[in-house]
């Protein structure tokens, strides 16, 4: 591959819009010079790309947008091998999990973090908590399309939910009491990795107003130890998904808590979230994101186990599920060139109320004088819509005991699987395990004296170790992006995927969002021996 970016970006495209288009499995540019016309330029793919990235987790049609680029620039641009660390590592996160659970260690080690952006602000979330009125550990990923704004609302409340679902009828009493006589509320979560930046404190409020609402339901219940962890992940999704439709319908005085609520429901996010227990993993998932275990079999052979299916036209058991849900009439309709309704191509999300709600209440509802535009709703009724919701956020629930020979999970938005099959995944963690335990200097057989130090640090640069990746998320998305349809890493591709202008990058790659949690085996075997 030429270490240069392609021909086609446009030198002089600050004076020219740019807006992609999907024809076929190549993307077309609608370009105007200064004078009225317009013409059509075929956009090749870079050398070495194995799938086409258009952009597929979002609905089909994009508003138009301005290049940003000056006239001088040629994009001739070089990025050191620091500098491409530097962008990559940029995302990273990592923590050691050292609580114990009656008094073994617990059953997660540590996780290993990370994030790259195509999109501009970056639509994926992502979310990592210990629930502290449980023992659970709770990991989630959100893919965004249409915006941001829901993936960031699910990302800050669900995990909530999810924890008011599995308390007790006790400390659900003692949490609407301290309400009551305006006492703070017991602590519900610890956050290890939050979310992307937070929303206002205001619209937070209103947020714990509904949440409060939903415990009292619970309450209501009289269950005395709250909902088991399968049934707390179901209603956990169904019940935000309806509290983010029925926020943007209330009547709100406030500009701004109308206008993020707005956005949130009308743009939308897929989800996948893991809930780790002891040796008791539940893994919830409504979309496309998805979530892998690698396997160490006792003769040292390592396997795939996937956790998720993805909810989209290729699962035909999701075809099967969306054409029992509507008419017979509509089978030939509700998917169309792969997207539900020919716009969406997860089959389950947040958000997206344009599928949901019916062409009167939406009609209702936007005409309360908000300013689409300004705020970038999408407005767009599908062909053949019929009979709504189509979309739902109903997630798929998989329960795994987890085994001694279980050594990782992998969680990533579909930007990951979208270039890395499953297996691919497991065999680059796996290699990071191994390059980690081999570059470790054993200084516990020898003496750790200056000449010892600096003798390994000339081996390390000698090598190239000093640019290994410490984190297996970087490693994973340096291969998605950098790697060719040969399996290679390609240096020159990995630099012009990173140096692609900010309104170029998503036709090329999606945000690549993902979480590496390690088992304790030990401990897990401590469990099993200790019945």
């Amino acid at each position: 591959m030429p270490s240069t970016l392609p021909f086609w970006i446009l030198k002089n495209s600050a004076r020219s819009g740019i807006a992609a288009l999907q024809g076929g499995k190549r993307l077309y540019s609608r370009w105007a010079s200064n004078g009225n016309e317009a013409r059509w330029r075929l956009f090749s793919h870079l050398p070495g790309t194995r799938k086409s990235s258009v952009p597929c987790s979002g609905f089909a049609l994009q508003k138009a947008s301005r290049h940003t680029s000056t006239e001088e620039d040629d994009f001739q641009l070089q990025l050191s091998p620091q500098q491409v660390n530097e962008v990559l590592r940029a995302g990273e996160s990592a923590h050691k999990i050292l609580d114990l659970v009656s008094g073994v260690p617990n059953s997660v080690l540590r996780f290993e973090s990370n994030q790259l952006a195509a999109n501009s602000p970056v639509e994926d979330r992502r979310g990592i908590a210990t629930c502290l009125q449980t023992n659970g550990l709770m990991f989630g990923i959100f893919d965004g399309h249409g915006g941001h704004a829901c993936a960031q609302a699910v990302s800050e409340r669900l995990f909530y939910y999810v924890a008011v679902s599995l308390m007790s009828q006790q400390t659900l009493e003692r949490m609407e009491g301290a309400v009551e006589s305006m006492k703070p509320l017991l602590p519900i979560l610890h956050w290890l990795k939050r979310p992307g930046d937070s929303i206002y404190k205001d619209v937070t409020s209103v947020h714990l107003d509904h949440l409060r609402v939903y415990w009292q339901e619970l309450l209501d219940l009289h269950m005395e130890m709250g909902l088991n962890i399968k049934e707390a992940l179901t209603h956990s999704f169904q019940r935000l998904d309806s509290d983010i439709s029925l926020e943007v319908q209330a009547p709100l005085e406030d500009e701004m808590t109308r206008n993020l609520s707005l956005q949130v429901a009308f743009s939308g996010a897929t989800a996948c979230m893991a809930h780790v227990d002891g040796v008791h993993l539940h893994v919830a998932n409504a979309g496309d994101c998805r979530a892998i275990l690698g396997v160490q079999e006792d003769n040292g052979m390592w396997s795939c186990l996937p956790l998720t299916s993805d909810h989209n036209a290729w699962n035909p058991a999701e075809l099967s599920r969306l054409k029992r849900e509507h008419p017979e009439s509509e089978d030939r309709t509700v998917i169309v060139d792969h997207r539900l309704l020919g716009v969406l191509m997860p089959c389950r999300a947040f958000g997206d109320v344009q599928l949901k709600w019916s062409k009167e209440l939406q009609h209702s509802v936007l005409e309360r004088g908000f300013d689409t535009e300004a705020l970038n709703i999408y407005q767009f009724t599908p062909p053949h819509y019929y009979t709504p919701p189509y979309l739902t956020a109903k997630p798929e629930v998989t329960y795994h005991r987890l085994r001694p020979q279980d050594k990782f999970l992998v969680l990533a938005s579909d930007g990951l699987w979208d270039v890395l099959g499953n297996e691919e995944v497991v065999r680059l963690v796996v290699e990071h395990l191994a390059e980690a335990g081999r570059h470790k200097p054993d200084l516990a057989q020898r003496p750790a004296n200056l000449g010892l130090m600096q003798s390994l640090l000339l081996q390390r640069k000698a090598q190239g170790l000093h640019a290994a990746d410490q984190n297996a998320a970087t490693r994973l998305i340096r291969h998605a992006i950098g790697t060719n349809e040969y399996g290679e890493m390609e240096p020159e591709r990995l630099t012009a995927m990173l140096t692609l202008p900010e309104d170029l990058a998503r036709m090329y790659r999606d945000d690549i969002t993902v979480t590496v949690v390690y088992f304790n085996s030990d401990s897990i075997d401590a469990y099993y021996r200790g019945g």
